[in-house]
């Protein structure tokens, strides 16, 4: 049985502090059994964000020791796949166009003897690849539609018509494409300062981030764990959403842990003006649109840092901030796509086909890192002052996971039921009573939970207020 490498994640971890001038002793990673298959250290690296994160946070009330355990973290890696409902016919469920997305999802070889990951993401993204296919209307008439296409062109029109599919390369043809060389040329946590600013003065609440709000403009996974993540250290959090965008409810409450919902129409007058007053309240401004979305509406980085002086911003994406795929939408799946990932972990299981993560090891990662890197911020504008922007992207996360090399064959113990309970908590929701898992960091004398049971988009007003 293969345990989870403590001293690589211990390296990853002190190079994630390295990044903030930071560095520590009082951090303890209990290395347990490999649960995911996989050769990509993953779960060092999840362990690593976390923990980084855990003791940031830590700071913010004293001598507090950090412990991270490596089977915790990896169950957090599928987190949502273990989210139980009591009552099973309240619980929410996908809203996704199961039956046309099987027809194209996945994996299809091209005409070229490449393959590219087709996502139809939300019903509309998959009405609109399936105009573009010719409605198929089943897994062979997308393979062979599929290969009637050779994989550069397919995937320059899929993302000239602003969908979502990419080519899957392998890590030497990603590292050195002109995207790649921008994205790795940058450190996975960026945290810029961007403007001047008084010191926050030090909150006197029990938890690190108890006086602290934030605003959560994402969606999915990655920008939403970040929320919930500090929302675990105690910020009263708000996520905002438009109500005519899609959403996946089973994400919106795994993910809404912690979290207050209202629904704000940044296309009105009105809305804009509402979000601007709770931007002058908020200490931190997360959002997860493609570039440019809210630089048009007038909540770009620039414009948000003029309006609150001190506030931190939060850039989340799949591709990153800089070069030719900045605007360019993405998932999960894309980031192992095109990164190497799935070329690699397809060669190890899949004689060459390539093949996805056993969890959405990106995703949830990339959560954790903007947690992080938002924390630092946040210390900093308090021990410093001045305004900061923290930028993360899935695909530099997958760069990044690969740069700490590739695991031996190993053989893993995969969760049981009694394993995942001993790390559920229960919050009383809408839906019934919901098991989910509790964070993954212990602090030694600060509880880390969420206080906040998840609701449905849009249950608040638009207001921080308890």
């Amino acid at each position: 049985m293969s345990t989870a490498d403590a001293p690589i994640a211990r390296a990853a971890l002190d190079d994630l502090l390295a990044i903030a001038g930071l560095d520590a002793d009082d951090i303890e990673i209990e290395a347990g059994d490999l649960a995911l298959d996989t050769r990509i250290r993953a779960t060092e690296a999840a362990v690593a964000a976390l923990g980084a994160g855990g003791y940031v946070a830590s700071r913010f009330i004293g001598d507090t020791a950090v412990r991270v355990a490596t089977r915790h973290v990896e169950a957090s890696l599928q987190s949502y796949a273990h989210v139980k409902f009591e009552d099973p016919d309240r619980a929410p469920g996908p809203r996704m166009a199961a039956a046309q997305r099987a027809a194209i999802a996945g994996f299809h070889q091209t005409g070229d003897g490449r393959w590219m990951y087709i996502h139809p993401g939300f019903a509309h993204n998959t009405e609109s690849l399936l105009e573009l296919f010719g409605h198929p209307s089943n897994e062979d008439e997308s393979r062979r539609v599929v290969a009637s296409w050779e994989a550069p062109q397919l995937e320059r029109e899929i993302m000239r018509r602003g969908l979502c599919s990419a080519m899957v390369r392998d890590p030497e043809e990603w590292d050195t494409s002109p995207m790649g060389r921008i994205l790795n040329a940058r450190p996975v946590v960026e945290i810029i300062q961007v403007g001047d600013a008084d010191p926050r003065p030090a909150g006197s609440g029990p938890r690190p981030l108890t006086d602290y709000k934030v605003l959560d403009l994402t969606r999915v996974l990655a920008g939403p764990t970040c929320a919930r993540t500090l929302a675990s250290y105690g910020a009263r959090v708000i996520r905002i959403s438009a109500q005519d965008l899609p959403h996946v409810p089973l994400f919106v409450a795994e993910t809404g842990l912690g979290k207050r919902s209202a629904h704000i129409d940044l296309k009105s007058d009105s809305g804009r003006s509402k979000m601007r007053e709770l931007i002058g309240e908020a200490d931190v401004f997360s959002q997860g649109y493609r570039t440019g979305a809210l630089e048009r509406q007038g909540f770009g980085v620039a414009d948000v840092v003029t309006a609150k002086p001190g506030i931190v911003y939060v850039s989340i994406n799949c591709y990153g901030h800089e070069g030719p795929w900045r605007s360019v939408p993405g998932w999960e799946q894309l980031a192992q796509t095109v990164t190497g990932m799935a070329y690699l972990h397809g060669n190890y299981h899949n004689e060459g086909r390539p093949q996805l993560q056993p969890a959405a090891v990106t995703d949830y990662t990339t959560g954790y890192l903007a947690a992080y890197g938002t924390l630092v911020a946040l210390l900093r504008q308090r021990e410093q002052g001045g305004s900061y922007w923290v930028r993360v992207s899935l695909a530099r996360t997958g760069v990044w996971m690969r740069g700490l090399g590739l695991r031996e064959a190993a053989t893993c113990r995969p969760f049981d039921d009694e394993e995942i309970t001993s790390y559920r908590a229960v919050a009383q929701t809408e839906w019934g009573a919901m098991h989910h898992l509790r964070p993954a960091v212990e602090l030694s004398n600060i509880d880390v939970f969420w206080k906040q049971p998840p609701v449905s988009l849009g249950s608040h007003a638009p207001a921080f207020t308890r």
